[in-house]
Parts: C-alpha cells; structure tokens; sequence
C-alpha cells in the first residue's frame, strides 16, 4: 500500500483516504472525476478486472500469473511494471538425504502445497510427475514439509530467504513486482489513455524484468533433484494442529490453565514446530483456515479452529469424518448474510422473493464458499453465484455482490460499511475438531481422548 500510494499522489489521482489507517474500501478523487478506486485483497484483483467489474488494477504479478496461467485467455492485460514489491515464487523442498531418491521416480504422489494452487498443477506438469497431488493452502506454506507436504510453493524476495527457512530452492516458477492490469474491453473501448499516462509520467522507465512474461516459468532447472524422504510419525503419536496469528494467546491460555506447558509458543522466531509436555504429541502450528481439510485427510489428529470453518467445510463433504470434540468458548462471532442498507428487504425471505420476482441471479460473496451456498440452496434461490473472496469482504457490496455471508463480533465493521443484518446462519467459537479412524491405535485414542478431557477441565473450572 505505501509505494501505491505514493505513486497515486504523485500522479495526482487524488485518493486522499487511501492508506493504511483508513476503514474505508471504497475511495473517491479529490481532484479527477473519471477515478473511483476500492480496495480489495491483492488476490481477488486480477479475478475482478478480468471480469470486468473493474478497468484497472495494481496487484503483485505472481497473482497475476496465478489467474492467467489456468485462464489464459481472459480479458487481462498487463500494462506495465511499477517497478516496486520485487520478489519470486520458488518451489522448494526440504534437503535431501537420500541420494536415489528422485522426485520423478517416486512411486506415492508427490505433495505440492501452497496459495498457488494454479502454479503448482502447471509446475508438476512441467516437472512431468507421475503422480501428484495438490493442496491449496490460505498460507503459512513452510510449515508443511516433510510431514505433510513434499513441495512447496513460497513468495520470497530472494533465494537467500528460501534457503534460510532450511528449504532447497528447486528453481524459480515466476519473478514479480507490482503491476498495472487492465481489462482487455475496457482498454478497446474506453478512453483511458490519460489516466494511464498520468502513471507513466511518474514512472517513465523501468529496467526490463525476468518475468515479463507473466504466468511463464523461470529457471525450473534441477527438475530431477533428490528430496528428504517422507516423515512417518510413530503410530502411536497424536499430531496436533494449533493456530497462527491473533488466536494464539487464547490458545495458551488454556493450555496453561490445563497444565500444558508448550515452549516456544507463539514463537518470536516463526517457530512452527513448538514442543509439549505431553508425551506423544507432535504439533504444528498452520493456518486455522486450513486445518478441517487436513484433519479429514489423515495429516492431523486433532486441531483448534473456528467451528465456522469446520462447518464450511462440512457442507463441502458431508460424509467427512471430522466432528467437534469440545468447543473451547473463545473467539466469538456470528455467522451472519448482509446487504446494503438501500436494499429493500429485512429477512432472507424477502431478499428471495425479491431477486425471484425480478427474474434475476443473486451474487453472494464469502470467504465461506460452501457455507454460502449452502444457504443459497437452503433458501431455495431460483439463481445465484458465489463469488470467492480472500478478505475485505465488505468492499464487495454493492457493485460486484449482491449478498456477503460475513462473519462479526460487534457488526460496527458492517455498519460502517452501510450494511445490514439480514439473517443469523449460526455461531461460531473456537473448538478441537478432529476424527477417529477404525485402525487407529488404542494408545493414540487414549491420548486424544486424555487432552481433550485436560483442556474441558480447565474451561469448567475458570
């Protein structure tokens, strides 16, 4: 957002509320009246000017890549390189130890894991892998190898800071920088030269960059490197998938008031395997977006979410094996559907028979793809469409969705926003979830069962 906003001021779009203490998406010029901006997450950029909902955008060229390469065809057109936010997406693995261990050889399906989920499918086409499997993760992609996953897809600035994670660089899928995109329709049809040029003024030249090319693989080389071999955890030991970011003092809290000493945890050093006094656990720490799919699939025991995001994920796979084993009463929200306040409606059922009568389809936006359509199809809409988002939700409505299904504490954010409440999905507080296997061993049960029942007494004695 700096460097952005300082180019915009200097080519004098006058989009004074633009920085990083502003609450506001959507942005008005002070001095032009052919610029209106909104902000958006950086990945959802190059979906909503493909499409057209937008004529330009300013995003990494890695996202760029990451629509292009699965669309290449859409209606994107890079402009030019803005020449800032420098860096690469590497694929990466952790050393190897095994001389003749070859990933083009292996006999299970290579693991690719990352936010770049589009790369990785044309990375092991390009490495022409046998066999390989593709995890889309919303971040904190180094933490999965060797346990979990074999390659890995990371945005680093440099080599340098692939290698001092402890990961060997298998080469470099596509350099970035910021980029100005715009929609191919738009640049036939409306007359944005000055608005253009008015960027090119500030940035007259900028030196040629590896990945002009958007969306083509650089110096893959070393496709056949050896890899370290699988990490197969004793049978008897519980993996156990703790959160990143603002819910780790909560966690600890409770761990602590159960007795459970964890060292290094939150780590002041990005440390992702932090250590336990329980004999026979192993932990990770990941992104609690990320957990119900790998708790499902048999890389963790147990783990601590949010009870939205295990429901999400159950209305994707109803036969999932996953349940809730206590719900540890923190972390608040509802789950709720929101529109403007111009809307004309108070309840879901009237926004039905709305969009019913008019004949028209009812785009719903959410972080929560399968909970939104879930209540789409619950609510008997004749036509709808989700729209995927990666945050900034809010920004959405009303130009490019009609609905959000949000997730809120207080509702001021909605507020705010010109929004409202229509509906109450449900309730969500941060829970363990996790599965029992019929082959899993006495032992492992045992343990599962002995920290769920530690962290129940230390919530019924606070």
């Amino acid at each position: 957002m700096p460097p952005t906003a300082d180019i915009l001021e200097k080519a004098r779009w006058g989009l004074d509320d633009y920085n990083d203490k502003s609450r506001l998406y959507r942005l008005k010029s002070s001095t032009r009246g052919d610029i209106s901006a909104k902000i958006f997450q950086e990945r959802d950029i190059p979906i909503q000017v493909a499409i057209g909902n937008y004529d330009i955008g300013i995003c990494g060229s890695d996202w760029v890549a990451e629509y292009t390469v699965k669309y290449p065809s859409c209606n994107l057109v890079t402009v030019r390189d803005m020449g800032f936010g420098e860096g690469a997406v590497y694929a990466a693995a952790m050393p190897r130890v095994m001389e003749n261990d070859e990933i083009t050889t292996r006999n299970p399906a290579v693991r690719i894991a990352g936010e770049y989920p589009n790369l990785a499918h044309s990375l092991a086409l390009k490495m022409r892998l046998r066999r390989f499997s593709i995890y889309p993760l919303w971040g904190s992609a180094d933490a999965y190898p060797p346990e979990n996953a074999d390659i890995v897809l990371l945005s680093r600035k440099n080599e340098a800071e692939i290698t001092s994670l402890g990961f060997v660089s298998l080469g470099k899928i596509v350099g970035f920088r910021a980029c100005l995109i715009v929609n191919r329709d738009s640049l036939r049809h409306k007359d944005m030269s000055d608005v253009l040029a008015s960027i090119d003024a500030i940035i007259p030249k900028v030196f040629p960059h590896e990945s002009a090319g958007f969306g083509q693989f650089v110096n893959i080389g070393a496709t056949r490197q050896c890899m370290q071999p699988r990490c197969e955890l004793d049978a008897d030991t519980v993996r156990l998938a703790l959160p990143d970011g603002h819910q780790q003092s909560h966690v600890r809290k409770i761990m602590d008031a159960a007795g459970i000493q964890i060292d290094d945890y939150p780590s002041a050093y990005g440390n992702r395997r932090p250590k336990i006094s329980l004999d026979g656990f192993f932990i990770k720490v990941i992104r609690p977006q990320d957990m119900p799919m790998q708790v499902a699939g048999g890389d963790y025991d147990l783990a601590i979410t949010g009870r939205d995001w295990l429901i999400d994920h159950l209305h994707q796979f109803p036969g999932s094996p996953l349940m809730q084993m206590l719900d540890l009463k923190y972390g608040w929200v509802r789950i709720v559907a929101v529109v403007t306040n111009e809307t004309p409606v108070s309840t879901t059922a009237e926004l039905q028979q709305m969009y019913s009568a008019q004949g028209k389809s009812c785009r719903i936006a959410a972080e929560y793809v399968n909970i939104a359509d879930h209540y789409a199809r619950t609510n008997h809409f004749d036509s709808y469409r989700v729209v995927p988002t990666w945050g900034a939700t809010e920004a959405f409505l009303p130009e490019d969705a009609d609905v959000l299904i949000e997730n809120t504490e207080t509702g001021s954010t909605l507020v705010k926003n010109n929004l409202k409440i229509i509906d109450t999905l449900f309730e969500s507080t941060a829970c363990i979830i996790g599965c029992t296997h019929p082959d899993q061993s006495p032992i492992k049960a045992q343990r599962m069962a002995h920290f769920v029942q530690l962290l129940r007494g230390a919530l019924e004695a606070s």
